[in-house]
């Protein structure tokens, strides 16, 4: 017989996942729902259309920005800025910005990569510039014309 902590333990684990798939299927509930009054609306203002041949669009994963974002969100928070920003601190308000979690340490170096990518990238276009700042780090600000 297992020991009574890992009954428990699988017990508990079950309850969870039976948590998360009810929770699941009322998010798609409610998806279906709203679809569905998109669809009677779009038929309000178009009988004819063919709803089957509208493409689906993929909705990127919680990490990942839609097309534009992160440049968005990052130009935004350097315009605002009363200082030059290390791209760490530009990484934690795309962070903060988008809902994301900023103790997942993977998560975290993610979005630090994209950031820097950003960065380096508008560097280039002449939009941002960079310069040393403390602890050898580089500060970003935008380049105002």
């Amino acid at each position: 017989m297992a020991e009574p902590h890992v009954i428990t333990a699988l017990i508990a684990k079950r309850a969870e996942l039976a948590g998360q798939i009810e929770h699941a299927q009322d998010q798609l509930r409610q998806l279906v729902i709203a679809l569905d009054n998109v669809d009677a609306t779009i038929h309000i203002f178009d009988p004819e259309i063919e709803l089957e041949n509208i493409k689906t669009r993929i909705v990127p994963e919680r990490h990942r920005g839609f097309r534009g974002e992160i440049t968005r969100i990052v130009l935004t928070t350097l315009r605002n800025a009363k200082r030059p920003l290390t791209s760490a601190e530009i990484a934690q308000r795309v962070m903060a910005e988008r809902g994301l979690e900023t103790t997942n340490k993977r998560l975290v170096k993610i979005i630090a990569k994209r950031t820097g990518s950003c960065l380096r990238s508008h560097r280039i276009q002449g939009t941002v510039r960079s310069e040393p700042g403390p602890d050898k780090l580089l500060v970003w600000e935008i380049v105002r014309t």
